[in-house]
């Protein structure tokens, strides 16, 4: 962690004021004055401010269900930011793991673990997303069987240079189907299925990993001990 952010995270002071601390001498890491607000720092170095240990604030976890019309974003937008709908204290400091388009609904995780996230969000740890996926046309049953083993394969979108990793694609009905992924390329569901020739008009986020979506829309919760741990053993 940068150690203006390890400072924030321990005080109540603003990044500028922290960062002001530490080019002003008043911070030391193991001993040693610390003048660069980028030095990376951990859990288990000895940081003072003034003369007093600093100790970082738990790491929060979130879920929740996201609104359509709302952005993954600290900040409005041209749509108003899903962090509108949490009452916590330093909404600044959380971020989302893996965003949603303004018009996709369904789970979002929240957290200031940047470390967590990472977990979550690289293609190589094959942590599975599964989107409900609303279809413009209809699947037709005769071509079902090659679909699904194209998204296996992994397709070729547009601008990309190679496939796309191998994807699970379940068929509800001809119009709404499952689709499974482990990575999350700018708008990669609607280009998947636009590299096939059809066109995603509904978009819902029902899994990531081990965690299920269980809120209505725009509640939220902290995960459990057992759902975050989950993510580390990707």
């Amino acid at each position: 962690m940068r150690l203006d952010k390890f400072v924030c995270k321990s005080t109540e002071l603003t990044r500028m004021e922290a960062i002001q601390c530490i080019h002003s001498g008043e911070v030391f890491v193991n001993g040693e004055v610390a003048t660069n607000e980028a030095t990376q720092v951990h859990e288990n170095n000895l940081v003072l401010l003034n003369g007093v240990k600093l100790k970082t604030r738990d790491f929060r976890y979130i879920l929740m269900n996201k609104p359509a019309g709302t952005v993954c974003s600290n900040i409005d937008e041209v749509y108003p930011s899903l962090f509108n709908y949490l009452e916590v204290d330093k909404v600044s400091e959380l971020h989302i793991a893996g965003r949603l388009d303004a018009d996709t609904t369904g789970l979002v995780l929240i957290t200031d673990d940047g470390r967590w996230s990472f977990n979550i969000t690289l293609p190589t740890n094959d942590c599975r997303k599964i989107y409900r996926v609303k279809l413009s046309q209809a699947i037709p049953t005769e071509l079902s069987q090659d679909l699904i083993a194209q998204f296996e394969k992994g397709l070729k979108l547009q601008g990309e240079l190679g496939l796309t990793r191998p994807a699970k694609l379940e068929i509800i009905t001809p119009k709404e189907v499952l689709l499974s992924i482990t990575e999350g390329k700018f708008h990669q569901v609607k280009r998947m299925f636009s590299a096939v020739g059809n066109r995603v008009v509904g978009l819902h986020r029902e899994q990531i990993g081990k965690v299920c979506l269980d809120l209505d829309v725009g509640q939220w919760r902290y995960l459990s001990k057992n759902e975050v741990e989950s993510f580390n053993n990707n």
